[in-house]
């Protein structure tokens, strides 16, 4: 079984260690499988090892864009790195939808984010890493925003993971998500196509904009169910942009409720507290709730469903009966 390259403590004794491919692992890039696998290593280090020639596949030489193949064997060297405090990582599990060998698929609360990064130190993927530490292999297929619940894709084997990213960007897979907007929407079905631009604040934030010059952009609504300056609605993404359908919303003056990014912040702060009309909304109601794919190992068409998050079904539920 392959396991992860632990780098020695200072007075851990230093020996070079010899790795055999997996199928799981063939067809990675020797310096990305380092990455992956010398946990805690400086990037730069890695990319010493490599340059130096310290890394051997088969006993030769390699550079880094060597693309591994099943039954190499890698020559780690001896790393040795001071003793760090430990960033502990608390082991989390999530609601299950669907679980095989080749597929995790959970139900993600809303305020979670999926990765660590952008001041958040851990998010889903680390933490069902460290509730899971047998698994040989465990990846995010796509994201969801950090305020976004729903269905979340994980391959559990590197070929469930390409054959699913291959779907996603042929547009062979259908994702749908419940939103509620406020405003008074119209349309039964709607196409929305705005081209949209993805930069970085001063702070280091991440935005999207509409703008002339971005990519083409798709998403396609259908209104469920109507309410006096609100209504409910179904996206279906046609691509798969950052922030698609919160700016293709915003940009459309239906702001999705409680967007601390795109939306109407008075009226968020207003829907943080209940009325006589209303209940309170704490949270974006963006709601991952259904995925259709073909499963990699099977061939089979699969779709999936995850209920509309607690707190959005209660704000629906206050609302009463809609007018259509």
């Amino acid at each position: 079984m392959q396991k992860d390259v632990v780098p020695a403590s200072t007075s851990t004794p230093l020996q070079a260690q010899f790795v055999t491919i997996t199928e799981e692992e063939a067809g990675q890039r020797i310096d990305n499988y380092l990455l992956r696998v010398c946990k805690g290593v400086p990037k730069s280090h890695v990319y010493r090892i490599l340059r130096s020639g310290e890394v051997r596949v088969n006993k030769g030489r390699i550079d880094q864009l060597y693309r591994l193949v099943q039954g190499d064997v890698v020559r780690i060297p001896p790393i040795r790195l001071a003793e760090k405090p430990d960033n502990h990582v608390p082991a989390a599990e999530f609601k299950i939808i669907f679980e095989d060998t080749h597929l995790l698929v959970i139900d993600k609360p809303a305020g979670v984010a999926v990765h660590g990064g952008s001041g958040v130190s851990f998010g889903v993927i680390e933490q069902l890493r460290a509730s899971r530490p047998d698994a040989k292999f465990l990846e995010l297929v796509h994201r969801l925003d950090r305020e976004t619940s729903g269905l979340l894709l994980l391959a559990k084997k590197r070929t469930a993971l390409t054959s699913l990213h291959e779907q996603m960007r042929d547009g062979k897979t259908d994702k749908r998500y419940l939103t509620m907007v406020s405003g008074d929407w119209k349309n039964a079905r709607q196409h929305i196509k705005l081209p949209l631009h993805k930069y970085t604040t001063a702070d280091g934030e991440r935005r999207v904009s509409v703008s002339a010059d971005g990519m083409a952009s798709h998403t396609v609504f259908t209104l469920l169910k109507k309410f006096d300056g609100f209504a409910l609605l179904e996206a279906e993404l046609k691509t798969g942009r950052t922030h698609q359908i919160r700016v293709h919303l915003s940009s459309s003056d239906f702001p999705i409720l409680g967007d601390d990014k795109y939306g109407d912040f008075p009226l968020n702060k207003a829907l943080q507290k209940a009325t006589d009309t209303r209940g309170a909304l704490k949270r974006m109601f963006l709601h991952a709730h259904q995925i259709t794919f073909t499963h990699p190992e099977s061939g089979k068409n699969i779709t999936l469903n995850a209920p509309l998050a607690a707190e959005c079904e209660r704000f629906l539920v206050s609302l009463g009966k809609p007018l259509n």
